[in-house]
C-alpha cells in the first residue's frame, strides 16, 4: 500500500529535481549527466577488504549523485529507479564486454535488513537491479535478477563505523537462500545451462569501504569452493551505481 501511495504522490505532487532541487523535473539534464555522463570505471577502496571482487561504478558518491541515491533510498522517490538502473546497467554491461563471457548475466542484489526494507517501504537495491536488468534486456543482453542472498543475523547500523568496524560488523552476516544453495550446489540454471560465476554480478547502490560486497562475495564464494567438480567456472564480479570519491581517485587500473 505504501509503495502505491509513493507512486501516486509522485504523479500528483509538484516535482523537483532530486539532485539539485530545480523545478518541473524529477532529474534534470545536469544531474542526469552527473549520473550517466562519464565512462564507468573499476574502483577500489583503501584499505581494500579481503575478498572484495572487482567492482565497476558509474559515478562518485557526491553532490547530485549522492542526493539522487538518498532520495530514492530514504525518501521513496521510486521514479528515480529507472535512471539509477540505467547507471547500474552500464557497469554490468562492462562485465559483459570482457573476453570469455557467455550465458545470461545474473544480477544478485546485496540484501537489505528486513527492518530497513519495512521502514522504507521498498528494497532500493533490488528495485534498481530490476530496472538495470530491464535496460540490459532491451539492448539484447540476457539478464535477470536473482535475490539469492539473505541476512543470517542482525547487523548494527553502518553509518559512523570505520572500515575495520564495518568488516567486523558484517563478518558472517550473509548466507545463500535455499534457492541459492540449490542453484550453486547443482551448478545449473533452471533451464539446464551451466552456471558460470563470471556471469554472477553482485550489485549494490553504493560502495564505501567495500565490506558489504566482500561479505556478499564470501557467501557466494563458499558455494563455489565447496565443490570444484561442479560445472561452475570463474569468479563473481560486482557493480554499483556510485562509490566514494576516494575509490575513484586511487584507482590505478
Amino acid at each position: 500500500m505504501r509503495n502505491a501511495w509513493q507512486e501516486l504522490s509522485g504523479l500528483l505532487l509538484p516535482v523537483a529535481c532530486a539532485g539539485c532541487g530545480g523545478p518541473r523535473t524529477e532529474l534534470c539534464t545536469a544531474c542526469g549527466d552527473a549520473l550517466h555522463g562519464t565512462p564507468v570505471r573499476l574502483v577500489r577502496p583503501s584499505p581494500r577488504p579481503s575478498g572484495l571482487p572487482l567492482v565497476y561504478a558509474a559515478a562518485p558518491y557526491e553532490n547530485a549523485v549522492r542526493a539522487v541515491l538518498l532520495a530514492h533510498k530514504e525518501r521513496g522517490a521510486l521514479g528515480l529507479a529507472g535512471a539509477l538502473g540505467r547507471a547500474l546497467a552500464g557497469c554490468v554491461r562492462a562485465w559483459a564486454r570482457r573476453p570469455g563471457g557467455a550465458g545470461p548475466l545474473l544480477l544478485v542484489p546485496v540484501p537489505s535488513a528486513r527492518s530497513s526494507t519495512a521502514a522504507r517501504g521498498h528494497d532500493p537495491v533490488r528495485r534498481i537491479a530490476a530496472a538495470a536488468a530491464r535496460e540490459l534486456r532491451r539492448e539484447g543482453l540476457p539478464a535477470e535478477v536473482l535475490p539469492l542472498l539473505r541476512q543470517r543475523r542482525a547487523v548494527a547500523d553502518q553509518s559512523g563505523l570505520g572500515a575495520r568496524q564495518r568488516r567486523a560488523n558484517l563478518a558472517g552476516a550473509l548466507e545463500l537462500t535455499v534457492e541459492g544453495g540449490r542453484l550453486f550446489r547443482h551448478g545449473l540454471l533452471g533451464r539446464g545451462g551451466p552456471l558460470r560465476f563470471d556471469r554472477v554480478i553482485l550489485v549494490d547502490d553504493l560502495l564505501t569501504t567495500g565490506s558489504t560486497l566482500a561479505e556478499a562475495a564470501r557467501a557466494v564464494g563458499e558455494a563455489s569452493g565447496a565443490g570444484r567438480e561442479r560445472s561452475v567456472h570463474g569468479a563473481c564480479r560486482a557493480a554499483v551505481v556510485a562509490a566514494s570519491p576516494s575509490a575513484f581517485e586511487i584507482n590505478r587500473n
